[in-house]
């Protein structure tokens, strides 16, 4: 195995990645690495798991229609 060493980690970024190492049980330098692993190795999406994944949620949110009416009401309620 090779090793890096990291120079100048801002502090804001060195605190996340410890938080997240603490949240998954592991040390800063394993999360550091499963980081890098997730950007360099992407997990390859399975089209028809996605599809099944998008018809479940469709099924499971309803037949509510939402009139255009509503959705601009909503869109500017949070703008005064």
């Amino acid at each position: 195995m090779k090793n890096i060493t990291l120079k100048n980690i801002p502090d804001k970024l060195y605190d996340r990645l410890k938080q997240a190492a603490e949240q998954h049980r592991r040390s800063v330098n394993s999360e550091i690495i499963a980081c890098l692993e997730r950007g360099v190795f992407p997990r390859a999406l399975d089209l028809n798991d996605v599809l099944a994944k998008a018809r479940d949620l469709r099924a499971r949110a309803g037949r509510t229609v939402i009139k255009t009416e509503e959705l601009l009401r909503a869109r500017d309620r949070g703008r005064k």
